[in-house]
């Protein structure tokens, strides 16, 4: 195995953070993560970049943490996309099966796609993912794997996201800047879902929130496929920002006492417990209740989950989640946001991180990392299912993403 096919990276360039994760691969087929780099984030507003030079400084950062712990050289990376300019919709493609004997090949299946994504976009966007949902033989719906099959017409349906060439551009431009080169660039939804939704989830019906710093992105999976996707422009940063004008005090101070004390419950608070907050200005820092911290914090968490919640109804799928909600990214970590969201939604509601093995497991088991490690996972998943090794409907669709992203 080549050292470049050997050593995945996945780098998420986040509104807070610039998280990098190398992923080895093993000669049994596994994955273990053996470096791990973070910096904070510089430049970088709500996925997109607003200055290049700081993103770069932080990238680099970040890349070199990851290189000095895993002990290698990066040259290339997979990169994360979100931000408010990713969006996304679904589509079906028809064709007549070509063959003699009315066989379904790859090429009828190409030819579906084709179809699918042949729909007119707006100036300055462009197709970043093209993924298959299921297909339909002579209206016969919810196959799988239709190659193989006999049938006059194939349907297929897609789910196809877009985004901004030139933030795309930008997010990439400064990744080269920082001296790597990016082998691909992934949705951050769908890479987080690799790290921390099970196949049961996927099959059942699943929304993914992931809680960044300045957004909220949410995907909802059902029959095993991603079937809507949706960027909202609210993540922790806002927390951050509501507890430095609550308390008036400085917004590395407020971003100190949300991770140390911060409670989206106030429920969850007893009422004897206090807080220490530095002041504006050189005054002396102040002691209060943590029940006004919470109070702070809970009309937000709420306002980010009902926004979820009308982005889940408008889309049509607040029956379909029969799995409930998986919260995950930095922001989901504030204590009491599972117990508001089951409040919320009336759904079950789990907080989850990234699962992985070897001797740095322990150190991404964070809900923060789930997008970077996912990236690594995605980019692994896609590298072994080549043609000749696929086995089954969802191996054999994994190819078939590769070809059209």
């Amino acid at each position: 195995m080549a050292r470049s096919e050997r050593y995945l990276v996945g780098l998420d360039v986040g509104t807070s953070k610039v998280a990098v994760v190398v992923g080895e691969v093993q000669d049994a087929g596994g994955l273990d993560v053996v470096g791990v780099g973070s910096a904070e984030s510089k430049g970088v507003r709500r996925g997109v970049i607003v200055n290049v030079e700081g993103a770069v400084e932080s990238i680099k950062k970040a890349i070199e943490e990851a290189e000095l712990m895993a002990g290698v050289e990066i040259d290339s990376v997979h990169l994360g996309l979100s931000g408010a300019h990713v969006k996304a919709f679904n589509s079906r493609g028809v064709v007549a099966v070509a063959g003699k004997n009315r066989e379904i090949t790859r090429e009828d299946v190409r030819r579906a796609i084709d179809a699918a994504k042949g729909v007119a976009l707006p100036s300055g966007r462009e197709i970043l993912h093209v993924l298959p949902q299921d297909f339909v033989v002579d209206e016969q719906d919810g196959i799988g794997e239709p190659v193989g099959m006999t049938g006059t017409r194939l349907e297929v349906n897609v789910h196809i996201v877009t985004g901004s060439v030139s933030s795309t551009q930008n997010l990439v431009a400064c990744v080269n800047r920082a001296g790597v080169h990016v082998m691909d660039t992934t949705l951050e939804q769908l890479a987080a879902s690799e790290a921390v939704l099970t196949p049961d989830e996927k099959e059942l019906g699943v929304a993914l929130v992931e809680i960044g710093g300045g957004t909220t992105d949410l995907a909802i999976f059902e029959r095993g496929s991603l079937w809507h996707t949706a960027v909202l422009p609210i993540g922790g940063d806002h927390f951050t920002n509501d507890i430095a004008v609550g308390l008036r005090t400085p917004i590395p101070d407020a971003e100190k006492i949300k991770r140390k004390s911060g409670c989206a419950l106030s429920a969850m608070v007893d009422d004897d417990e206090t807080i220490e907050a530095a002041s504006v200005g050189g005054r002396k820092p102040r002691v209060m209740a943590r029940r006004i911290l919470s109070e702070i914090l809970q009309p937000r968490a709420e306002e980010i989950f009902h926004l979820v919640w009308d982005e889940v109804r408008r889309a049509g799928y607040e029956k379909a989640l029969n799995s409930g909600i998986v919260l995950t990214g930095g922001g989901s970590i504030l204590e009491g946001l599972p117990e508001i969201a089951e409040q919320i939604f009336d759904l079950p509601i789990r907080r989850a991180a990234p699962i992985s093995s070897g001797s740095l497991a322990d150190y991404i088991n964070s809900p923060a990392f789930s997008t970077a490690v996912g990236l690594v996972l995605y980019a692994h998943r896609n590298q072994v299912n080549e043609p000749s090794r696929f086995v089954g409907a969802i191996a054999w669709l994994k190819t078939i993403f590769r070809e059209f992203f």
